[in-house]
């Protein structure tokens, strides 16, 4: 059994970048979906630390991160989803698989969704197709052929890294397109010890290290272990504990309330 811990530093850099590859860019909505077999080939790095030098690509402001006006319908979204994993340490997208992306605009606010379909389903047509009864937040979109769960479509080296960037990956594609009141893991900063200028009321012992660190277990399991504190409403830390069966990289999820802001 390991242990690595990993620099909050890196840790946020890695978050960033993913959000920079996934930000919707109004100019582009209208275009036809491109699918990754049309993306920009770049050579994947090996460890964190091979990340240092590509932050400084892609993204747009934030006042550029929009959805096209729309009646509370469904769009079919042309960013590419798996753009993120291409300089992305540990994890790939499966050979003949794809990501695709649809958006929801209902006023001021907006969510998307993120499928994993076989390449030979991820065609502009079918995933039209799948819209065209979707109505209403609650009605989204159901493509042919779509997993129950876009990380069954990763895959990795099973490697320490690999797990800590797949954990990071799962939470901002699942926040996807989210922006008023649909959003919710974007409120939440990653944090590496307890925020001294709040007073908190703990649920429990507060824990004596906030690290993020990845253990890896003798069957071929692993288990990744963070924290963030919300800060929009409800201020609050939260414990984030995520494993990983021998096999895969479909996670199991637990997002635990430690502490609340005191009024």
């Amino acid at each position: 059994m390991s242990i690595q811990r990993f620099s909050l530093a890196a840790v946020q850099q890695i978050r960033r970048y993913i959000q920079n590859a996934l930000v919707i860019d109004v100019a582009k909505q209208a275009q036809p979906w491109v699918g990754l077999e049309e993306a920009d080939e770049v050579p994947e790095p090996v460890s964190i630390d091979d990340l240092s030098g590509i932050f400084a690509f892609g993204g747009l402001s934030a006042e550029e991160i929009a959805v096209p006006q729309s009646q509370s319908r469904w769009l079919l979204s042309t960013v590419n989803p798996a753009s993120a994993l291409l300089k992305l340490p540990g994890i790939t997208l499966k050979p003949d698989w794809r990501l695709v992306s649809y958006l929801y605009q209902d006023r001021d606010s907006s969510a998307g969704l993120v499928f994993a379909l076989p390449e030979s389903l991820a065609t502009t047509a079918r995933l039209e197709q799948a819209k065209a009864a979707s109505s209403t937040l609650k009605q989204p979109p159901q493509p042919e052929g779509a997993l129950s769960d876009f990380m069954e479509a990763i895959e990795g080296d099973r490697s320490n890294v690999s797990f800590l960037v797949a954990s990071l990956l799962c939470r901002e594609l699942r926040e996807f397109g989210a922006r008023g009141h649909y959003q919710s893991w974007t409120h939440h900063r990653l944090v590496d010890a307890v925020p001294a200028q709040v007073k908190w009321q703990w649920q429990g012992d507060p824990p004596k290290d906030l690290t993020p660190k990845v253990k890896l277990m003798p069957d071929g399991q692993a288990i990744v272990e963070f924290f963030s504190c919300r800060v929009a409403a409800g201020i609050a830390i939260y414990r984030h504990l995520d494993q990983y069966p021998a096999a895969q990289y479909k996670l199991k999820r637990l997002d635990k309330l430690l502490a609340k802001a005191q009024r």
